[in-house]
């Protein structure tokens, strides 16, 4: 196999998480954030990189995408998001769906309950899991908006994540107190929710008792559209 090369990029103002993952010379993007676009595509360009793929783990609710902004620039690019989130794309993924970019070949898991469309990206071979909101480093996303369901989200968790070999390391969409990444096995014994019985966990969702997320309103509606034509206030 080729060099793996791989950088996890972070924006602070929504502490997302995006991953560039590069091999025989093609590229993807995972989870872009619309206000870095100009340093994602700089380092793809210095680093001798084709970007294929601008793909997205959800329908994001704090941020906005930049999926539609790199396409603007490099209309080769295509972007990517799971069917059922609703939001517009190049290519709708499905369950058990396969990306191949130069020798990586990610394969698609839906986890819904975060939201509909959440969707983990995983790379066998390399043993690492892209989990989107998912699950998060001993946390999980919120599940009290965009068709939440908090009952989905702990059995898509113990059904297709905690499956996987223990050793297999988790890269989540967002960390939020300076994490960077876990393993299976570590979310599965340490991760204060998912330990918790299922009606425990649906009852402790229930009562997070979070603020409305604050760019929701406007996060949302523009990633709907892949981001096209999203011009910041």
């Amino acid at each position: 196999m080729s060099k793996i090369i791989f950088r996890q990029l972070f924006d602070a103002e929504s502490s997302t998480y995006t991953y560039l993952l590069g091999s025989n010379k093609e590229a993807i993007l995972i989870d872009p954030v619309f206000e870095q676009a100009d340093r994602d595509l700089k380092l793809v360009n210095e680093l001798g990189l084709q970007l294929k793929y601008a793909i997205n783990t959800h329908c994001h609710a704090d941020h906005v995408t930049s999926t539609g902004l790199i396409k603007s620039r490099l209309p080769h690019v295509k972007s990517m998001i799971a069917k059922v989130s609703g939001a517009k794309a190049d290519i709708h993924l499905l369950e058990g769906d396969k990306i191949h970019v130069g020798d990586l070949e990610f394969k698609c898991i839906a986890t819904p309950g975060h939201t509909n469309g959440c969707m983990c990206f995983y790379l066998e071979k390399e043993g690492v899991l892209f989990t989107g909101d998912a699950i998060l480093i001993r946390g999980c996303g919120r599940t009290d908006f965009q068709q939440g369901d908090s009952g989905r989200l702990y059995d898509g968790v113990w059904q297709k994540i905690f499956t996987l070999p223990e050793e297999t390391i988790i890269y989540p969409a967002h960390d939020y107190k300076g994490n960077t990444s876990s393993t299976v096995g570590e979310e599965k014994k340490l991760n204060p929710r998912f330990t918790k019985s299922k009606q425990e966990f649906i009852d402790f969702m229930k009562n997070l008792g979070l603020a409305y997320p604050k760019k929701i309103d406007v996060s949302l509606p523009a990633n709907l559209e892949c981001g096209i034509d999203y011009k910041p206030q």
